[in-house]
């Protein structure tokens, strides 16, 4: 009977949050997924379905450590969404985070950079959704009988 690889994948993803936010004892989730493994298996399914048990007891790596240029293009992000006012102001508003954040990321390490420049997209997303709708701004006209 082969492995079977969804069935894998939820025990070890919900072992995994056990282990990590729950303090789940770690041998006892490892014995659990090596009873998912079935003897037939083949050696490819059986090397990656113990690669990962294995990996249970290896601490997550430490939460990433972002810069002050990050949390600047974080704010400036955040300070876009609270702009008023007709749509061409805040149009001109998205433009001018959008162009702020660049300015950021261009000052930023090379491992951030591409994380910067990131927030943008969703700026330039919002910013395309009031030139062009895709849904109404106003109720439609009611229908009469």
């Amino acid at each position: 009977m082969p492995l079977d690889v969804a069935k894998f994948n939820s025990a070890f993803a919900g072992a995994r949050r056990r282990v990590r936010k729950e303090q789940g004892d770690v041998a006892e989730e490892q014995a659990r997924l090596r009873e998912l493994v079935p003897d037939d298996a083949s050696a490819e399914d059986r090397d990656w379905a113990v690669g990962l048990i294995e990996s249970l007891a290896e601490p997550p790596p430490p939460p990433r450590q972002w810069s002050e240029l990050y949390h600047e293009a974080g704010r400036v992000h955040a300070s876009a969404y609270r702009v008023g006012g007709t749509v061409e102001e805040q149009i001109a508003a998205l433009e001018e985070a959008r162009r702020k954040i660049w300015e950021i990321a261009d000052r930023a390490s090379e491992d951030e950079e591409a994380d910067i420049r990131a927030m943008t997209r969703v700026l330039e997303h919002l910013e395309d959704e009031l030139r062009d709708p895709t849904w109404p701004h106003q109720e439609p006209p009611a229908q009469t009988s």
